[in-house]
This record gives structure tokens, C-alpha cells and sequence, in this order.
């Protein structure tokens, strides 16, 4: 019996012992840095260069689709919204879109945008402008807070030229009614806008 359970027990040595030498010893792992491989650099750059590629496609698809439902005036698009807003809800609408609320910087620019705003919104309407005085009374901004340099306020009224409203009025309009002059309004008055986009 002792010599039947020495065999059953040098039986299972022998087994636990062969299959200990055939599985191949394990390997430890290591992970190659990738990020420190210049071919991995090179291709990364690539990918990051096609997608800001392909970003800049995108917007100036949109711009060019912008300028089709518009229009185009020295470089750059305007599209009328006809939806009355307040003057930050506007600009943030226009933000949203990728452009900003329009400023003309010269009289044919101005002149131009008069026609397209009375034809696409109407005749007689007021159009929000990107241009404020909210920073400091008087001194009249763009959207990049830069001092404008053209300037069209409606003069015509010698007693009250334009701007006149104060600290009331902050916002400025063009109005097709007065053939495209510029007047400063309440910034919480609801009036259509006209969005511009600069083309790359």
C-alpha cells in the first residue's frame, strides 16, 4: 500500500514537473513608447494639419453660402435678419454664426448696405449696427473695441444732430428710411440686424 501511494505521488511530481517545462516561460511586457517615435510624430502633425485643413473648408463653405443668401460688399459678406431683437441678443446671434453685427467703414460700403437692407427687410426699417458707446460716452466702438473711423450720423436736425440720446442711447441703427443714416438708440429696443462676415 506505502509503495502504491510512493508511485501515485512520484506520478504526480513527475506531471506537475513536465508540465512546469513545456509552457514557455512568460515574458514580461513591455510597452514601447510611441510618443517618442519621430514616424508617430510625423503622421500626428499630418492628422492635426488635415483636420484644421478640413476647418477651414468648413467655414469657408459656410461663408460662400452666407454670401449666396446675402451679400457680398468689398471682401466681406452681410446677411439681413429680419427677426427684431434686442442689440446683444443680435450680436450674440451673429457671434453664434460665425460673423458680427455690421460695420460699414466707408460711405460706399454704407451706401451699398442701405440698398441690400431695403430690399431685403423693407424700405423704411432700422438696422442694428455693430457699433456702441457703452464703454465711454461719446466715444463710439466697433465690435473689436477699436474707435470707428467712419462715421455716418444723421446731421440733418441742427438742433439735435446725431448722436443725442446720452447715456440712454447707446447702440447705433442705419436707416433705410433716412437713406442710410446712422442714429443712436436704447440697446434694449427690438429691431432687425444685419450680420457681416469677413471672406478669407
Amino acid at each position: 500500500m506505502e509503495f502504491r501511494g510512493a508511485c501515485v505521488l512520484l506520478g504526480v511530481l513527475l506531471l506537475t514537473n513536465g508540465s512546469f517545462q513545456q509552457s514557455p516561460p512568460k515574458k514580461k511586457l513591455v510597452k514601447k513608447d510611441t510618443t517618442r517615435d519621430p514616424a508617430i510624430q510625423q503622421l500626428q502633425k499630418q492628422v492635426d494639419d488635415i483636420v484644421h485643413e478640413i476647418n477651414i473648408l468648413k467655414e469657408q463653405q459656410a461663408r460662400q453660402t452666407v454670401c449666396l443668401k446675402g451679400i457680398k460688399i468689398h471682401g466681406k459678406c452681410f446677411l439681413a435678419d429680419p427677426l427684431k431683437k434686442r442689440f446683444h441678443i443680435a450680436s450674440e446671434d451673429c457671434n453664434s454664426l460665425g460673423g458680427v453685427l455690421g460695420a460699414p467703414t466707408s460711405s460706399d460700403e454704407n451706401n451699398q448696405l442701405r440698398d441690400y437692407i431695403r430690399q431685403s427687410i423693407g424700405p423704411d426699417e432700422q438696422v442694428w449696427l455693430g457699433i456702441n458707446d457703452m464703454t465711454t460716452e461719446g466715444t463710439w466702438m466697433d465690435h473689436t473695441g477699436l474707435r470707428i473711423t467712419y462715421k455716418n450720423w444723421d446731421t440733418s436736425n441742427v438742433r439735435l444732430p446725431q448722436p443725442d440720446g446720452g447715456q440712454s442711447q447707446n447702440c447705433a441703427v442705419l436707416s433705410g428710411a433716412s437713406g442710410g443714416k446712422w442714429f443712436d438708440e436704447n440697446c434694449r429696443d427690438e429691431k432687425p440686424s444685419v450680420c457681416q462676415f469677413n471672406i478669407v
